[in-house]
């Protein structure tokens, strides 16, 4: 059995469709942080937080070299006094799409774990060296909730490097596709962020709305295996026009042309490669009556929550897959039936 939640890139309706979610029974909402593409996950969180009564928020995930490890403190400290710890849950990464969008290389796992222990030690009011400084929350009572504020963490990891680190740290995992050989021992919570849309009786794969609402997720599939230099990329449909179209773009500005409407829209290369043939690449795009068995075949490979991104018409996308998943309104949280 896994529990159903949603991802979103922080667009300026996403604090509304964040309390769409709640209301359709979606357990959690993860916010992307990608400053060069989308707004300010922390402000769309909070705009969310006032939106809301029930549904946990969150960065899903935080790239935490974009921010001093106080300013990432005060930020979930500042999520929690609005809305209390049970709902606030914090997943960080090393920087596939908030670091690649800039041209920069995805965090060092000499310097990722760091990063995060520092914000978490902060968080408990410990105090932690930074720059070469000793430095803690200061906030007097009343300007901030007491410490220590305890949230749990979501590392986003494939590799068995990474596994091991959040089991070892006791965080859950947060993942874009599970890997055949990923070993999930140690680790309660895997969610997986997927792609896709749900089809209507007439629709095929082939079909212009399904590749301009799942094409999003399918091209970042291509992005990656390209920037990651991984060879799988090889058996995606169109995967030779596609090199050639990223190779034709010069490589100090390749990075801007690759990430042009990453997650949300399918850019000028994207639209010459995405084809119906590639929907395969996104596990959630299917017809309704197909869904549950396609959870279920998530679960047994070790998946506890999928994290669903609509795209697209976002408020269809959203009721389409939640009436398909199973799960229920009125406030409770989104576990399939």
């Amino acid at each position: 059995m896994v529990s159903i939640s949603c991802a979103f890139p922080p667009v300026p309706e996403t604090p509304d469709h964040i309390a769409l979610a709640e209301e359709l029974g979606y357990e959690s909402a993860w916010v992307y942080d990608t400053p060069a593409l989308q707004l300010d996950c922390w402000m769309t969180l909070a705009l969310a937080a006032v939106k809301t009564q029930s549904i946990r928020l969150g960065p899903g995930v935080l790239i935490p070299s974009l921010r001093h490890p106080m300013v990432t403190a005060a930020a979930i400290a500042t999520l929690v006094g609005l809305i209390g710890e049970d709902r606030v849950v914090v997943g960080a990464g090393t920087g596939f799409t908030g670091r690649r969008a800039m041209g920069q290389k995805p965090l060092s796992w000499n310097d990722f774990p760091t990063m995060v222990s520092d914000v978490q030690a902060l968080l408990r009011g410990e105090d932690v060296e930074i720059d070469g400084k000793l430095t803690r929350m200061l906030h007097w009572p009343g300007q901030a909730p007491e410490r220590p504020i305890e949230v749990p963490w979501i590392m986003g990891v494939n590799g068995p490097r990474g596994l091991r680190a959040a089991a070892d740290s006791g965080c859950g995992v947060f993942t874009s596709r599970p890997r055949p050989d990923a070993d999930y021992n140690g680790i309660a919570d895997v969610v997986l962020l997927g792609f896709g849309t749900i089809l209507d009786d007439h629709e095929t794969v082939h079909s212009q709305r399904v590749i301009d609402t799942a094409g999003p997720g399918v091209a970042v599939a291509y992005h990656a295996f390209l920037e990651q230099g991984d060879a799988r990329l090889d058996g995606f449909p169109n995967a030779g026009r596609f090199l050639e179209l990223a190779n034709a773009v010069p490589e100090d500005s390749r990075h801007l042309d690759l990430h042009t409407g990453h997650l949300t829209e399918l850019n000028v290369i994207d639209r010459e490669v995405v084809t119906g043939d590639a929907m395969s690449v996104t596990p959630l795009t299917c017809y309704g009556h197909e869904l549950p068995a396609r959870l279920e075949r998530l679960a047994e490979q070790g998946i506890t929550n999928v994290a669903f991104q609509p795209m697209g018409d976002v408020a269809r996308e959203l009721r389409t897959f939640a009436e398909a998943a199973g799960i229920r309104k009125s406030g409770e949280r989104g576990t399939v039936t």
